[in-house]
């Protein structure tokens, strides 16, 4: 009969069941790190596009600044194209209790998406 040493039965190698706890752990590593890059990814095109529909935005109030008329009062839309994006900035002009100034509300929107608002206040020039 052979008899096993200890120095023998240490060179056995790994049970499967350590095996699969290792394998399981490392998955679980794994999917938290894939899930923090898509997070940081979707934080990148969100940032982007709050960038890109800002100076949208600030265009389109700009625009209405340099008309050096007071804004009539209502609603109006504009499409926006800005590196390569397609924007649509939703103009909302209403009356203040002066009425030497108006209230202007720029809504920027990517699809059916808001990205950002901007608010103003136009007087008579």
């Amino acid at each position: 009969m052979h008899r096993i040493t200890p120095a023998r039965r240490l060179a056995r190698g790994f049970t499967l069941v350590e095996v699969l706890v290792a394998l399981g752990i490392v998955a679980i590593a794994l999917l938290a790190g894939l899930q923090a890059t898509a997070a940081l990814t979707r934080h990148a095109q969100r940032q982007s596009d709050m960038l890109l529909g800002q100076t949208c935005a600030e265009n389109e109030l700009i625009r209405l600044r340099l008309a050096r008329q007071l804004p009539d009062v209502g609603d109006s839309s504009v499409v926006c194209e800005q590196a390569g994006e397609v924007f649509t900035v939703a103009l909302a002009v209403r009356p203040t209790p002066n009425f030497n100034f108006r209230r202007v509300d720029a809504q920027v929107f990517k699809g059916d998406e808001s990205v950002l608002r901007l608010s103003t206040i136009a007087g008579r020039y």
